[in-house]
């Protein structure tokens, strides 16, 4: 298998589970204060929401790079 059908299964495979769960969300945890042994942390969630547009898109590149020759 070549490298560009792996990247073309790679595309479409992310917009796939792009379209399918929408966003993602992830743990950030910032240090806020340090006295002496005593630390302060705080941990925050973040969610990215992946566009419709942007699945859609990696779909058809993934597709389009696929099935066409050269």
């Amino acid at each position: 298998m070549n490298a560009i059908k792996m990247l073309a299964i790679v595309l479409i495979v992310a917009g796939v589970l792009g379209l399918a769960y929408g966003s993602f969300t992830y743990t950030k945890e910032t240090h806020q204060a340090k006295i002496g042994p005593i630390e302060l942390s705080v941990k925050d969630k973040e969610t990215v929401n992946i566009p419709v547009w942007a699945g859609v898109v990696s779909v058809a590149a993934g597709l389009v790079l696929l099935f066409v020759r050269k």
